[in-house]
């Protein structure tokens, strides 16, 4: 069985814009649900990833999907894979 398309080990995220103020990069805020060990209540943990927009197409509030990638500078180990929904 081969496989044409490749697969890779590299995680990816969904989340929001929350910045878009630096050159060719955006700051993405990820939601996750967690169950609490003790309290059994699912938990919103939220965290911000900064990201490579090489196009400055996103904008503030846009929903994106991002894939981790080389460190591109001391913060920046994400790239924009595409923009699911933009903001109004």
């Amino acid at each position: 069985m081969s496989n044409s398309g490749k697969t890779s080990n590299k995680r990816t995220l969904v989340g929001f814009v929350v910045s878009d103020k630096n050159d060719k990069t955006i700051v993405v805020r990820v939601e996750t649900l967690v169950k609490h060990p003790i309290l059994k209540k699912y938990i919103r943990r939220r965290k911000k990833f900064m990201a490579h927009d090489p196009n400055n197409e996103c904008r503030v509030g846009d929903k994106v999907q991002i894939v981790e990638h080389r460190p591109l500078s001391a913060h920046k180990n994400w790239h924009l894979v595409k923009i699911i929904e933009r903001a109004l």
